[in-house]
């Protein structure tokens, strides 16, 4: 814990800094590439001038930093993730890395005897499909694991959980138990199998302890170490609780807030909770605000619960799960709306896509001002319904390794046929839709550079598919940058002081070895940041392994 401290100490006080001998890249506010050969930074931690190489440097700067020819880029923003469940990903039990049924029964049964003291074992990552198990798991799986104490581990997608028996049991679930509007109970021979589907996961995470205000505290820390190591400088945080907000909120009375949250809270209860009847102002130094709500429309694609106009190819009785009626989604975008909070919409399959565009048609009509609607993931598309998109002025928030790591999940739940609106990043560019690019943390991992790799290349880690997965969605990138950079601030209304580099915007950037203007798809995915500045601080150096002051 002694780096995550470092970390975290206030920093002192600002003074004009010449970060000098740099290769820069940053987009203006219309999208241009700009290159800069040295950057200056004011008192208040913003970009006052951009230098090429011909131009005068300050005189007597207060610091000067040596950039060593080395590539700076704007800090990357995260689009879509959430803070909290990266924190506790890397305080609890990760399934993620398992690869079959057996090695997580392995890892689970390993921690629980680790870990005598806790009166649950609660995790995250496991993967049906990864492990290629070509059904569910089962409480009897668990119970083979951990008999003696309650087990809840949710899905990777975050969409489904997994219960053992004496979970079930702790949560008084029965074969009797009736699953809430907007879930599903997996059942074998009558009775609960233990795995719960979207909004039937309340029955069991009713049951199972809260974590206490220090555990919330703890799981923040780590997230922030984390993700500035990645290069992530901002993050839009999608479903903010009250009890989250309070967390970033404690962070920042005790000057320990490093990164900036912009914050949609879970539904309309936390937003009214947390922010009242408008989005708070910009606090800390413009490290946090409330932009706006997330609200779910529909599950996800490797539970089934992606809500799709055709039923699974792989479970034709299926068509997935609306988790709100359009009244009951209606309701709370005008809620929401009449106070200007922003809609972010998860939606997933293309009925959900289809559903999310015509309220927001519905509701454009009769709520004047720009609303930036956001619909969240856009993973299935109907090609029909593209060019509504970019009609309504909808950001298609998106999160490129979800391909990569979908990709043979998607083909057998949707079969050939269904592909072509899949994952449609080039054609939704090409309609005229902005795209805001993020990770979905901790359903993936929060490093931009494999994002920027698959939606350049549509290739994983391991070069697959030769040629990439409909290469004709592939972007340039340019506006792969774009993605992380510009429009991810615009999408979360904050591109008046972040995502680029101009002058009188926020000094966030990364130092990289290369220039992933000119790197291969392969070279780019392997790229770390070298520093992570933010403010106008370093808050990161990989060399020394801990972070620094200045």
């Amino acid at each position: 814990m002694a780096a995550l401290a470092a970390l975290l100490l206030s920093t002192p006080a600002h003074a004009d800094t010449l970060v000098d001998n740099v290769n820069g890249i940053t987009l203006d506010k219309d999208g241009k590439l700009v290159r800069f050969t040295g950057l200056v930074i004011d008192s208040q931690g913003k970009v006052k001038q951009l230098l090429d190489r011909k131009d005068k440097r300050p005189e007597r700067p207060d610091f000067k930093e040596d950039g060593r020819g080395r590539t700076l880029i704007p800090g990357l923003i995260d689009a879509h993730g959430h803070v909290m469940g990266l924190g506790f990903q890397l305080m609890l039990l990760d399934l993620s890395g398992t690869n079959s049924l057996a090695e997580a029964q392995a890892a689970i049964k390993k921690y629980a005897a680790e870990n005598p003291e806790m009166p649950w074992i609660i995790g995250f990552g496991w993967n049906q499909e990864k492990w290629g198990l070509g059904r569910f798991p089962t409480a009897a799986d668990l119970d083979a694991a951990v008999p003696d104490r309650a087990v809840w581990l949710e899905r990777v997608d975050g969409h489904a959980g997994w219960a053992n028996t004496a979970a079930m049991t702790a949560a008084k679930i029965t074969a009797a138990t009736k699953a809430p509007e907007g879930g599903r109970i997996e059942m074998a021979g009558g009775k609960p199998s233990g795995v719960f589907v979207d909004a039937a996961m309340s029955l069991i995470d009713s049951a199972k302890p809260k974590p206490l205000a220090r555990d919330l505290d703890r799981a923040f820390l780590l997230a922030q170490q984390k993700l500035i190591e990645q290069g992530i400088t901002s993050i839009a945080d999608m479903g903010t609780s009250i009890q989250d907000w309070q967390a970033y909120r404690r962070a920042g009375d005790k000057k320990q807030l490093a990164i900036r949250v912009l914050s949609y809270g879970g539904d309309i209860d936390n937003m009214a909770l947390i922010a009242g009847s408008e989005p708070t102002p910009w606090l800390y130094d413009d490290k946090l605000r409330m932009v706006g709500v997330k609200l779910y429309l529909d599950g996800a694609l490797g539970s089934r619960g992606a809500w799709l106009k055709a039923p699974y190819s792989d479970a034709p009785g299926q068509k997935g799960l609306p988790l709100l009626t359009p009244a009951q989604l209606r309701n709370k975008m005008v809620r929401a709306s009449m106070d200007k909070f922003q809609v972010a919409i998860h939606a997933i399959g293309d009925a959900a896509n289809a559903e999310a565009l015509a309220a927001i048609d519905d509701l454009s009509r009769d709520l004047p001002g720009e609303r930036r609607w956001r619909i969240e993931h856009a993973q299935i598309v109907d090609p029909l319904d593209i060019p509504k998109f970019a009609e309504l002025k909808v950001i298609a928030s998106m999160q490129p390794v979800h391909q990569t790591s979908d990709r043979l999940m998607a083909e057998a739940r949707l079969g050939p046929d269904r592909l072509k609106g899949a994952y449609a990043w080039r054609s939704l560019e090409k309609a005229g839709v902005r795209l805001a690019f993020g990770s979905d943390v901790p359903v993936e991992s929060a490093n931009p550079f494999p994002g920027i790799a698959a939606a350049i290349s549509r290739t994983d880690a391991a070069g697959q598919p030769v040629g990439g997965w409909h290469p004709e969605e592939t972007v340039t990138r340019e506006t792969a940058l774009d993605g992380y950079t510009r429009t991810a601030a615009y999408a979360a209304f904050a591109e008046d002081r972040l995502g680029t580099l101009m002058p009188g915007m926020r000094a966030d950037f990364l130092i990289l070895a290369d220039d992933p203007l000119l790197a291969s798809p392969d070279a780019i995915r392997k790229m770390v940041p070298l520093e992570t500045w933010i403010g106008g601080y370093r808050y990161y150096r990989k060399s020394e392994g801990a972070t620094v002051g200045r």
